[in-house]
Parts: C-alpha cells; structure tokens; sequence
C-alpha cells in the first residue's frame, strides 16, 4: 500500500532500527518506546488490522507469533514480556498495518 508507513518501512523509503528481518516479516524498535524494549512485529505483506486477517492467513499469524517468540528471545527477554496487538482507533492502533507490540525489559503493570 502506498501511503502505509511500515510498507515504506518494508520498502526502505523509511529508516528503521531493524531487530529481526526475513523474506515474509521485519521487527524494528517502536520509536516511541513504553518500556526498555519496545519492539514492533510484523508481516511484511499489508494487512491493515487483525480484523482483516482471512480464513486463509491462519498460517501467517500463526507465523507472525513464532517470530515475535524468535524476536523475544534475541532480545534476551527470558524474564517475560508483554505482547500486544492493537485494532482500530478505538483499541488504539495509529498505523493500519498488523503489527505486534513486544515490550520488556522491567516488569510490565497492567
């Protein structure tokens, strides 16, 4: 999608802080950080929302959570960590692109 900032972050128009990259998903440092580690999660291929996620895509999320247990673990976050996927405005997405929040590094309140 054209005007998606993590598709022009996929497309390197937009510099990130890559953390795990491979041919179907990349995970780069949140830059508005809410813990020590805040990184996000994602496919590469646009989906905007979890909501748009079809019967079909059952392999990618299943593949996206293997990746941000691969990410976790590169992050050295074996005392635990937070996972978060936000949907739509209300649940408090601001990029409508799938994307997972990975946050550690202290113990997280809820």
């Amino acid at each position: 999608m054209t005007n998606c900032l993590f598709c022009k972050i996929v497309d390197g128009e937009i510099p990130s802080t890559k953390v795990y990259e491979d041919d179907d998903f990349l995970a780069f440092e949140d830059i508005h950080p809410k813990a020590p580690v805040h990184v996000l999660v994602i496919p590469k291929r646009h989906v905007p929302t979890l909501d748009d996620v079809g019967a079909g895509d059952v392999e990618l999320l299943g593949r996206l959570m293997d990746r941000v247990r691969h990410v976790a673990k590169a992050l050295d976050l074996a005392a635990g960590y937070r996972v978060v996927i936000n949907v739509r405005e209300e649940g408090g997405q601001e990029v409508f692109h799938l994307h997972v929040h990975i946050l550690g590094g202290k113990r997280m309140p809820f």
